[in-house]
C-alpha cells in the first residue's frame, strides 16, 4: 500500500509537479497516523507475537479499556489489525502484510541516509 506519484503538467504553469490521488494519500495518512502514536506502536508490538483480546491488552499496556478500545478502532480503520470473535471476547491480530509498503519505503530512506547526499547545482 504505497503512495503512487505521477508527473503532471498544469495548464497554468510550466512547472512539473508530483501529484498523488486522494485515496493514496488517505490510506498512507491512516497508516502513518496509526503507527505514530506510542500506545498504538505498543499494541502492534504486543500483537506481533500473539493474538490478544482487549482484556489482555489492558494488562500489557496498563491502560483503561476505553483507551485500548479507542486505539484498536484506529488500528482497525487503518487496516493494520483484524478481529476474530471468541465467545464474548474479540481477539486482535496483525493484518498480514499491512505494514510491508511502509516498511519498504522507510528501509529505502534509511539506506539512502547512509550514503553521502548528492548536491544539485542551483
Amino acid at each position: 500500500m504505497g503512495v503512487t506519484l505521477t508527473r503532471a503538467r498544469r495548464h497554468w504553469s510550466d512547472q512539473r509537479v508530483l501529484i498523488s490521488t486522494e485515496a493514496d494519500l488517505t490510506a498512507a495518512g491512516l497508516v502513518l497516523d496509526a503507527v505514530a502514536d506510542p500506545m498504538r506502536r505498543r499494541i502492534l508490538t504486543a500483537l506481533a507475537t500473539e493474538e490478544l483480546c482487549t482484556t489482555h491488552l489492558q494488562a500489557v499496556l496498563d491502560a483503561k479499556q476505553t483507551l485500548v478500545s479507542h486505539h484498536l478502532r484506529i488500528l482497525r480503520e487503518a487496516g493494520l489489525v483484524q478481529t476474530s470473535p471468541c465467545g464474548r471476547f474479540t481477539y486482535y491480530r496483525l493484518t498480514p502484510g499491512a505494514l510491508d509498503g511502509a516498511s519498504t519505503a522507510l528501509a529505502q530512506v534509511a539506506e539512502a541516509s547512509h550514503r553521502p547526499p548528492a548536491r544539485r547545482a542551483c
